[in-house]
C-alpha cells in the first residue's frame, strides 16, 4: 500500500510504503496470541489464513518475523519490534474511534458472546432491548476464549476463561444444569421415583465436544448412580446442536437453564430432574468502567434484567 503525503513545511511527496493491513491485523493476532491457530479463532478465519497472511508479510518485508519450532511459533527479534510497534498504532487507532463514538453519542456497542449463549438467549430477547432504546445499535460478535480483542466494548463469558486484571467484570447469573428432552419421550428415559425422577441407565445421551465433561459433572453434583451419565452415546460438535437434536426427541442432553429455558417454558422441552448449579457463572466483561459510558450501562441493566428474569 503506498501513500503520497505532502506536510506544510515540504511541498515535496513524502512516500510511505505500508504492507497489507489484513497481514498486520493477522500478524499482530498471532504475535499477541502466540499461536497461528487462536488467531484464526479470534479473527474468524482459517488457520491457514494467518499463515498465508505472515508468510506474505515476511516476504514483503525480507526478514523472519516467528521462529517455528515443535509446531509453536516464536517472535523473532525482528518479529518483536514489529509486533510492539503494530500494537502502539492499533491501540492509538482504537483510542481515537472510541473518542469519535463517544463524540457521537454512545449509540453503538459491540459485544462478543459465546455462540450457544447468543443463538439462544441474546437474540431471542433482542427485540425487548430494542424496545427500551431504539436509537441503540448493538453489533453482536460470536466468539469463545479471551475476550475484549480490538474493537470489542463488551464481554460475555463463562469463569472458566481467565481476564486480566484490569478489566471490570459483573455477574450475570451462576450456571445451573439439567438433563433435558423432549416431553413426551421423559417416560422412556426417565424412570418415575417416589422423589422425583430418575435418568435411565438405557437412555440415549447426548454429548457436546465442546463440554465433553457435562455428564460426568452433572452426575458428580447429582450423586447420579450406575453408568447412564458416563455411558456412550451420540456426540456432537457445537452445544446447540446437542439440545436441538434433544428437542427433536434423539435423546437426553445437558442443559443450562439460561439456555434452554424459553423451550421448557414453551413446552417443547422438559427437564423431569431439574437443575442444579455447576460452580461456574457467566460474567461481563469490560474495559473501562462501565459508569463512564451511558451505552454500557443501559446494555448492562437490560443483560442483568434478562438474567433475573
Amino acid at each position: 500500500m503506498n501513500s503520497d503525503i505532502t506536510d506544510g513545511s515540504n511541498t515535496q511527496p513524502t512516500t510511505r510504503v505500508l504492507p497489507s493491513l489484513q497481514a498486520l491485523v493477522c500478524f499482530e493476532a498471532a504475535a499477541r496470541l502466540e499461536s497461528f491457530s487462536r488467531a484464526a479463532q479470534s479473527l474468524h478465519v482459517t488457520h491457514g489464513a494467518v499463515c498465508r497472511a505472515v508468510r506474505v508479510l515476511e516476504d514483503d518485508l525480507g526478514v523472519q518475523l516467528f521462529a517455528r519450532r515443535n509446531r509453536r511459533v516464536f517472535l523473532s527479534p525482528d518479529g518483536q519490534r514489529l509486533a510492539e510497534a503494530v500494537r502502539q498504532s492499533f491501540d492509538r487507532i482504537g483510542a481515537v474511534c472510541r473518542e469519535f463514538r463517544e463524540r457521537a453519542g454512545e449509540t453503538v456497542l459491540t459485544l462478543s458472546c459465546e455462540p450457544t449463549l447468543m443463538m439462544r438467549w441474546l437474540i431471542p430477547n433482542m427485540t425487548s432491548l430494542q424496545a427500551q432504546s431504539p436509537q441503540l445499535e448493538l453489533r453482536l460478535v460470536a466468539a469463545s476464549g479471551p475476550a475484549l480483542g480490538e474493537g470489542i466494548d463488551m464481554a460475555i463469558r463463562r469463569n472458566d476463561v481467565q481476564w486480566s486484571v484490569d478489566v471490570e467484570a459483573t455477574c450475570l447469573f451462576t450456571e445451573r444444569v439439567g438433563p433435558v428432552c423432549r416431553p413426551e419421550y421423559a417416560p422412556d428415559f426417565f424412570d418415575a421415583a417416589d422423589d422425583g425422577w430418575r435418568l435411565k441407565d438405557a437412555a440415549p445421551l447426548l454429548h457436546t465436544r465442546t463440554r465433553p465433561n457435562a455428564w460426568q459433572t452433572w452426575a458428580k453434583l447429582t450423586s447420579c448412580t450406575g453408568n447412564a451419565a458416563l455411558a456412550a452415546g451420540k456426540s456432537f460438535e457445537h452445544f446447540y446442536f446437542s439440545l436441538q437434536a434433544a428437542a427433536a426427541g434423539v435423546g437426553v442432553a445437558i442443559g443450562p437453564w439460561q439456555l434452554v429455558r424459553r423451550e421448557i417454558e414453551s413446552g417443547l422441552l422438559a427437564a423431569p430432574m431439574g437443575f442444579v448449579e455447576d460452580g461456574s457463572a457467566y460474567y461481563l466483561l469490560v474495559r473501562t468502567p462501565i459508569e463512564e459510558s451511558n451505552v454500557g450501562r443501559v446494555v448492562r441493566d437490560w443483560l442483568l434484567n434478562l438474567a433475573s428474569g
